[in-house]
């Protein structure tokens, strides 16, 4: 089954190890500002979203040139762009939704990002930000994570104690241990192998996951 890709309007820091990430067959969406992301590493999104207030003069004439599905929304609405098109995405279907762009830049934009991922309507997808260096995403039950030895992985406890924590393929294993917010146990582990594992028992655990070769993506 092809994976949905949305582009947000963040930083990319490795462009070039961000374009790694499409894989023949992903359907391209671009929330907003998203969009010079996208054109910029030769991609046209297949929907644009958003109040495309972002948009540029010479990438709306792209865009214009283009079957583009352009869905528009007013400026003033209570939804950010990615939302809109995390919306869009779970309405198409698809199970494993990729955003590029949604990390770095500004700090409220990317707490907002993440804290749109623990919606309860979202546990039954697979969502990962990943910006070709750093991927994270939430899970309430098992996780498996592919990179290479050394690279960084923090499990932050979101809002309340994560229980039951197994990990495998980490430096330092946690076995059926609990993890708290108000404390830094589960940050910067690293990975032994290209694989490392995890699962919980209660919670929402949020895992950043930092690649120490990011132009070895292993999926």
């Amino acid at each position: 089954m092809p994976r949905l890709i949305i582009f947000a309007n963040g930083i990319l820091p490795e462009p070039q190890t961000a374009r790694l990430l499409i894989q023949p067959g992903d359907i391209l969406v671009a929330a907003n500002g998203g969009t010079r992301h996208a054109l910029s590493l030769g991609f046209i999104p297949s929907v644009v979203i958003g109040d495309l207030d972002s948009l540029s003069p010479d990438d709306r004439r792209v865009l214009d040139s283009t079957p583009v599905d352009i869905r528009q929304y007013p400026r003033d609405k209570n939804e950010t762009d990615l939302e809109l098109a995390l919306n869009y995405a779970i309405e198409t279907g698809q199970r494993v939704i990729i955003v590029i762009g949604a990390l770095g830049g500004r700090l409220d934009q990317t707490l907002g990002n993440l804290s749109l991922m623990t919606d309860p309507k979202f546990s039954p997808f697979n969502i990962r930000l990943d910006d070709g260096v750093e991927e994270a995403f939430f899970t309430r039950t098992h996780a498996r994570l592919s990179g290479n030895p050394g690279d960084i992985v923090s499990l932050i406890p979101w809002g309340a104690e994560v229980t039951g924590i197994t990990t495998h393929g980490l430096r330092w294993p946690l076995r059926a241990e609990s993890l708290f917010p108000d404390k830094s146990r589960g940050i910067s582990n690293e990975m032994l192998t290209d694989h490392a594992s995890l699962s919980l028992t209660s919670g929402l655990l949020l895992c950043l996951h930092r690649r120490s070769s990011s132009l070895i993506l292993n999926h």
